[in-house]
């Protein structure tokens, strides 16, 4: 139950910033700060697809309506969310994964996030860029966008991952 109620918070929580303060932000050369993808990758390594597809799709729906976007946010969770399974299956451990640790730095280790995480932003945001622009002719400019959003992305998405989602150990 605590765990649940951790998830609930933690989907508001990333609704209000990317809401109200990261579509808000406006950086010049096309970058995005998108830290959804973040909340679908900290979902449990046991969670049910479909649950997860539903939990992007709710997510991304959300942020559509409030962006005046037109379902851009929630094709591109969605696609998040879909791929996430494949990219954990090709990271995966020799011995599988520990059904008691989460897909989170602290318990897979900064290497195995940055290839999966890393991975699977750099997916979602060229969808992303390339739904947005719905054809790939300017694909110099989509790809302009992918790079510098996904660099700020994962450092941002990092940051918030090590200081507000993993809690400090007590002294």
């Amino acid at each position: 139950m605590n765990a649940l109620i951790t998830y609930f918070f933690r989907f508001f929580l990333f609704l209000i910033l990317q809401i109200f303060i990261f579509n808000q932000l406006e950086l010049g050369f096309g970058i995005y700060f998108l830290i959804c993808p973040l909340f679908v990758m900290l979902l449990p390594f046991e969670i049910n697809v479909y649950l997860m597809l539903s939990i992007a799709f709710l997510m991304g729906g959300i942020i559509d309506v409030f962006s005046n976007t037109y379902g851009l946010h929630a094709s591109a969770l969605l696609f998040f969310a879909y791929l996430r399974p494949f990219v954990f299956k090709l990271f995966s451990p020799r011995e599988g994964y520990d059904s008691l640790k989460k897909p989170s730095v602290k318990d897979q280790g900064h290497l195995w996030f940055f290839s999966t995480f890393g991975l699977l932003l750099i997916i979602y945001l060229l969808y992303f860029f390339i739904l947005e622009a719905f054809s790939l002719e300017g694909l110099f400019l989509i790809l302009q966008k992918t790079i510098l959003s996904f660099i700020l992305t994962y450092l941002l998405s990092l940051f918030l991952h090590i200081f507000l989602i993993i809690r400090p150990k007590k002294i």
